[in-house]
């Protein structure tokens, strides 16, 4: 069976607090929930109607659990997520101080399971026959990850469509500045190319929006989208094609899993071959839905509700 996404990344336990505006040491109750950015886009292409599945590792304990059962409520096939023992499964804290500010607190040591994807024991004939194989700058970071995502790339060799979320974390790397160069090494194998500034800057060295998106052109991708914050987001492609759309209004909750929603929904309208406009409404529909919640997987919208934001020409 060809899936229509598999991801590779991150996987771990988001513990929320169910208060806002609270300080972390004040808040008395946190809801749990499925996290790790490249399992919530396998999540929300899933809400969307895709056949997806993730590529990542777990501990081997009751938080990995509870993972497998939230992966397989939400549709999203777990066959290649595996338990490494003696290492715990991640959680992530966050605060809620809306509209701008949620700081996030990763318990990654010490050592993530994630970064133990090992590139003997991936499903290579899987990735290359996806329509959409999609990886991330996290993957990087260290060994045996980095090797492996690299391989799934080569291996895959453009087949398809190849995302490089760039997913920017310097907190992840032993050394932030050693991270371009294999930025560069996995662009050379990548279709479509997805960051904010502060990302497309780490990959090429350049920040400004149009002159990012050429870079990211010029070193191998076929599509490059630059998220500008309030500014909206650009796309354009090889073809000269060009998009740049506004955000949608939203009165936001928690903008942890914007980013996500708008993952799933770009995978989505590339299967559906629209032109970049469309994607970009559509995927930032799905992004603002889900800044407006407190969770991020199971805030995923279904198609009806980015439907109808973009119809109200904002989220209600």
């Amino acid at each position: 069976m060809a899936y229509d996404l598999i991801t590779m990344g991150r996987i771990g336990v988001d513990l929320y607090p169910l208060q806002t505006g609270v300080p972390l040491p004040q808040v008395t109750s946190f809801g749990k929930f499925l996290g790790g950015s490249a399992t919530n886009v396998a999540v929300a292409a899933a809400r969307l109607g895709r056949q997806t599945a993730v590529i990542t590792r777990t501990g081997d304990d009751p938080f990995g659990a509870y993972l497998h059962e939230a992966l397989q409520g939400f549709g999203v096939d777990d066959r290649w997520v595996t338990p490494v023992p003696g290492l715990p499964t991640p959680v992530t804290f966050c605060e809620v101080f809306p509209p701008d500010d949620f700081p996030l607190y990763f318990y990654r040591r010490p050592k993530a399971p994630d970064l133990e994807i090992d590139a003997h024991e991936l499903d290579l004939d899987a990735i290359r026959d996806a329509r959409i194989f999609w990886v991330t700058g996290t993957g990087l970071s260290e060994e045996p990850s980095r090797t492996a995502t690299l391989a799934a790339l080569a291996h895959r060799a453009k087949s398809g469509i190849t995302v490089f979320d760039l997913d920017w974390r310097p907190m992840f790397w032993q050394d932030p500045a050693e991270a371009r160069p294999f930025y560069a090494e996995a662009l050379k194998h990548t279709t479509v190319a997805v960051g904010n500034l502060d990302e497309v800057e780490v990959a090429t060295g350049v920040r400004e929006p149009h002159a990012a998106a050429r870079a990211l052109l010029d070193a191998g991708v076929e599509i490059a989208v630059v998220k500008q914050g309030p500014k909206g987001v650009l796309a354009v492609n090889s073809q000269g094609e060009q998009a740049e759309v506004p955000p949608l209004p939203v009165n936001v909750l928690n903008g942890l899993g914007a980013g996500d929603a708008f993952g799933g929904s770009l995978c989505h309208g590339l299967l559906n071959g629209w032109n970049l406009e469309k994607i970009m409404r559509h995927a930032n529909a799905a992004g603002a839905i889900v800044a407006s919640r407190l969770e991020c997987s199971s805030a995923m919208p279904t198609p009806g509700e980015i439907e109808a934001a973009i119809a109200a020409g904002a989220v209600k």
